[in-house]
């Protein structure tokens, strides 16, 4: 299957510090209107996520259980009741009003989509990004990659990745290849998240272009270039990420007549 691979099944690097911060999260600076990006450690001490697991609501508790380990079944639970806080956050509300469904392929959303959010993790973090200024038929993606994964670049690049983006990689070194190769999937990442498609993606037919920040070249639809904005986020700690903003409308008006 062309799609068969996630970057979240590549090794990772070694044990990562856990950062600093106050509160639950911690706010990046915005890269683009209208979403806002949250970022927070997934692994906590007992009585906090204990604390965290407060926000959930029966069925996911139940769903959290079916977690084949402790670990994972407490990083579920804290990237779970984290997001429910910020959307409560966002929307004025408890956190049990708070409506989570699963959409297409799984894609968590609102039963009513007055906003639209997505989350991506990585080495036991976590990044959301949420429309804070929700717009009809406004869809975002995001995802986030340690940039210091070692990864067969070369081999994955002729997986997922165009002729020409293959091309503008092959001169650089190996290491370049590889934080290149990190940087596009990341962009690819985002957009399949956006749309839903997920892994069923058609990413050997996405085509970015980073010559002059990132930009959607080419794609069939709903990959229309006109329709998408791709931003890079500065992250800490060596991370990548990036978001991917969907929206026909919104984009053709901040381009203007």
């Amino acid at each position: 299957m062309e799609n068969g691979v996630s970057v979240d099944d590549f090794p990772p690097p070694g044990k990562l510090d856990r950062p600093s911060a106050s509160g639950i999260a911690i706010s990046l600076p915005p890269i683009a209107a209208p979403v806002a990006l949250w970022w927070f450690a997934l692994d906590r001490d007992d009585d906090e996520a204990a604390a965290l697991a407060q926000a959930l609501s029966r069925d996911e508790m139940a769903r959290a259980q079916r977690f084949g380990t402790e670990r994972l079944r407490w990083r579920w639970i804290v990237g779970r009741a984290t997001l429910r806080l910020l959307l409560a956050q966002a929307l004025d509300v408890e956190p049990s009003a708070v409506d989570l469904v699963r959409g297409r392929r799984g894609r968590p959303q609102l039963a009513t989509p007055t906003l639209d959010f997505n989350v991506s993790h990585t080495c036991g973090m976590a990044l959301v990004g949420i429309a804070a200024t929700p717009q009809a038929g406004l869809r975002i993606g995001v995802d986030v990659e340690h940039g210091g994964r070692r990864v067969n670049a070369d081999g994955l690049s002729r997986k997922f990745l165009t002729a020409r983006e293959q091309s503008a990689l092959a001169p650089l070194s190996a290491d370049e290849r590889r934080q290149g190769f990190l940087r596009l999937w990341t962009c690819k990442e985002a957009m399949s998240k956006a749309t839903g498609d997920a892994l069923a993606a058609p990413f050997r037919h996405l085509e970015v272009s980073r010559s002059d920040g990132l930009a959607l070249a080419a794609g069939p639809a709903p990959y229309l270039p006109a329709d998408w904005a791709l931003h890079a986020v500065n992250m800490p700690g060596g991370f990548l990420a990036t978001v991917a903003v969907w929206h026909p409308n919104l984009i053709a008006d901040a381009m203007g007549p």
